[in-house]
Parts: structure tokens; C-alpha cells; sequence
């Protein structure tokens, strides 16, 4: 089977019983997708597929072959960190680390969605979607972090959609 990852063809031979979080992690050895409690309550394996950000713990590798996986291995840009990763080091959000990777992952694609004006529960209104704590709260719910960093991860979501330019325009800035 052929997969995009991270830009990068790979090619493996998996069972097709594989979960996508056991293909990146044993069969193309990128480590960094963490396999948290294995039935998508957690958060920890998230990645982004095709722009959108899912549990690769509850997705069949042979799904995806045709997709484009992005992994954290896959965020930043060579040496250079995404500005997501850099406003989580700057703001301490994490402690463990180990819920990391999904929480950027998760937090990357969370902006392009609201960026997209796709609402929340908690959106007030469908024609102009700001990202406060409560809304950045609500869309990253499906990420837990058991050192309980969410003020920390907040402020560095909150931090980059400040800055980010489609994100700014949705947010009336």
C-alpha cells in the first residue's frame, strides 16, 4: 500500500485490520502520534487528513491511501517550528508532553476550520465566529490533557489566532 505522509511517499505492507495511529507509528516509524487510550477519547493520536484533523486510532490505514497525512513530524517546516509549536513552548502548554502532538495538531486544523466559519456548540452567531476562550475551549474539547496545561494551551491558540490573517478576518479583526 502507498501513503502520503508528511508530504513524503511511504510505501507498507500492513495487515488491513491496521489502525492509521499503528501504521504511522510501526510501520513508517514516525513516533510522534501518541496512542493514548486506543478508542478516540483522548485526543493524543489526533492528525490532520486531508485538512481536517481525526483519532488515527479509529481509522483503518487501508482508508487513507489515497490521503494527505499530516503528522507532527509533518508541521514544522524542516529546523523552523510551526508558529503553533513555537506559542506552545512559549507559553508552557504542555507539561508531560505526552498529549502534545495531537493538542497542535488538533489546534492547526481547528484554526483552518474556524477560519472555514464552521461553527461550534458555542458559537454565538453563524456569520461571525471569534475565538475566545470559550470557543477555542469547545473546539478543542476532543483533546485531554491529564497535567491539565488548558489555560497554557489556550493562550497559544489564542496567541497565533491573533495573528493569523484568515483567522483575524473571520474574527472581525
Amino acid at each position: 500500500m502507498h501513503f502520503t505522509i508528511n508530504g513524503q511517499r511511504h510505501e507498507a505492507d500492513p495487515d488491513i485490520r491496521t489502525s492509521l495511529l499503528d501504521l504511522l507509528r510501526d510501520h513508517v516509524g514516525l513516533p510522534g502520534t501518541k496512542k493514548g487510550c486506543d478508542h478516540g477519547q483522548c485526543g493524543a493520536c489526533t492528525v490532520i487528513v486531508n485538512g481536517r484533523r481525526i483519532n488515527a486510532c479509529l481509522t483503518l490505514a487501508v482508508m487513507h491511501q489515497d490521503d494527505e497525512i499530516v503528522t507532527i513530524e509533518g508541521i514544522a517546516d524542516g529546523d523552523t517550528l510551526h508558529p503553533m509549536q513555537a506559542a506552545f513552548v512559549k507559553h508552557d502548554g504542555f507539561q508531560c508532553g505526552f498529549c502534545t502532538p495531537g493538542q497542535i495538531c488538533s489546534a492547526v486544523a481547528m484554526l483552518d476550520e474556524a477560519a472555514a466559519g464552521w461553527a461550534s456548540h458555542v458559537s454565538e452567531s453563524l456569520d461571525d465566529i471569534m475565538l475566545n476562550d470559550d470557543e477555542i475551549s469547545e473546539r478543542m474539547s476532543g483533546n485531554l490533557c491529564r497535567c491539565s496545561a488548558y489555560p497554557n494551551i489556550v493562550d497559544a491558540i489564542r496567541e497565533i489566532a491573533g495573528v493569523a490573517p484568515a483567522v483575524a478576518e473571520v474574527a472581525g479583526s
